[in-house]
């Protein structure tokens, strides 16, 4: 049964369905809508903006349903305005005790029509039930806030960066709004509002601090050179790839920057003729393998358009930003109904906030972690009392 939530907020619950709405007491057996709201992470619904690869409504509207959903869209942004003018948060409130329920009821309407033409014209993705567990991690981070503290800044005042950043911090809203689909990727974005997690300057990020007791940083050790290896169907160096490059690849000539320079200004620029680096590491079975007729297909059958040139550089880099995203689901999965939880991903690391109570379930999320598809990727750990400053650890 298609319908429509009225709200994506865990307490807001609302659905409209077959020209009614519901509050409180929702109807069973809805299947069908247009994206992931909260309060139904338990269930097993089919979401067209998935099927159609995070397009907007606007964008897979039909056409002959064009004029009516822009006027409706107009009210829409005419509501929005007056929101923003009467100075009330819908983070606080919930979007359908804001506005008439006949305006509801002809949005919904034209959502279903919408997402009906979605589910007719678009075939089910292959990765649909590794989307919507994203969709869920994500969502549990989109409406948790993160523990600011703007006095942090104080030793960076005398900078008008700095200065701005803090008047920012005031109008920004204090939760972490990731967008799944703004990349060809699969690389995360932050939506317009979000807290700027993924590009404030990191020496502002001491100001984020842990709602429990420290933040963990889990990331993989050279993760894009691990993907390449694993792609080759190579077993990975259980040691820093660097230091074994040293060894096995740079025949002891080189220092560990100058390996790790040497590396990745060959990984990259394919017309690089690097003898050494290409001995260990083949580029081409892996481009041979992962991209044909001007489109890259991954690992995890993620279809990327491409040329050749660009290819090595998607394929490696949506499967290993792939593979964080896959981590961060189980490990999130492991930490439901405890204390401790996944703060929020950066690229290709994933923080934990931990409570000193729940420390001995570290060394088990860290092999959890480090644990992939593409084989045993070793995992650097750092913790901190803000994300500022995260000291490396060992265990």
């Amino acid at each position: 049964m298609f319908f429509q939530t009225l709200d994506d907020k865990s307490e807001c619950v609302g659905v409209y369905v077959d020209g009614e709405l519901f509050y409180d007491e929702i109807p069973p057996d809805l299947t069908h809508t247009w994206a992931y709201s909260d309060f139904f992470k338990k269930e097993d619904i089919q979401c067209a903006k998935i099927y159609c690869g995070g397009l907007s409504l606007e964008e897979v509207c039909p056409d002959h349903l064009a004029p009516r959903w822009q006027k409706i869209c107009s009210k829409l942004k005419a509501f929005m305005r007056s929101f923003e003018i009467a100075d009330i948060s819908l983070e606080e409130n919930c979007f359908f005790d804001l506005v008439p329920p006949k305006f509801l009821l002809e949005y919904c309407y034209m959502k279903n029509q919408i997402c009906q033409h979605v589910f007719y014209t678009h075939s089910k993705p292959l990765d649909y039930d590794y989307q919507i567990a994203l969709a869920k991690t994500l969502g549990e981070m989109r409406y948790r806030k993160l523990n600011i503290n703007s006095k942090n800044l104080f030793p960076y005042l005398h900078q008008p960066r700095a200065r701005r950043f803090a008047q920012n911090l005031n109008k920004t809203l204090i939760s972490c709004k990731f967008n799944p689909h703004g990349t060809k990727t699969g690389r995360l974005t932050t939506e317009p509002g979000s807290f700027p997690i993924l590009t404030m300057d990191r020496k502002y990020r001491c100001v984020v601090e842990p709602t429990n007791d420290f933040f963990i940083e889990l990331d993989f050790n050279a993760a894009e050179l691990r993907t390449l290896i694993a792609l080759q169907g190579k077993m990975q160096p259980q040691e820093d790839i660097h230091e074994w490059n040293i060894k096995n690849v740079y025949r002891g000539l080189v220092t560990r920057e100058e390996a790790k320079k040497r590396i990745f200004a060959w990984l990259y620029n394919p017309d690089s003729k690097d003898y050494l680096s290409s001995r260990a590491y083949d580029r081409g079975s892996v481009v041979q393998k992962y991209f044909t007729q001007g489109q890259v297909r991954t690992f995890w059958n993620k279809t990327i358009p491409s040329e050749e040139r660009t290819a090595l550089n998607y394929i490696i880099q949506s499967t290993c930003a792939e593979n964080v995203l896959r981590q961060m689901i189980k490990v999130n999965n492991y930490l439901e109904d405890r204390k401790s939880f996944v703060a929020f991903p950066v690229h290709d690391s994933i923080i934990l906030d931990l409570s000193f109570d729940e420390r001995r379930l570290l060394p088990d999320i860290i092999k959890l972690f480090g644990n992939t598809a593409l084989g045993e990727f070793v995992v650097n750990i750092r913790a901190g009392r803000d994300f500022g400053n995260l000291k490396r650890l060992k265990l």
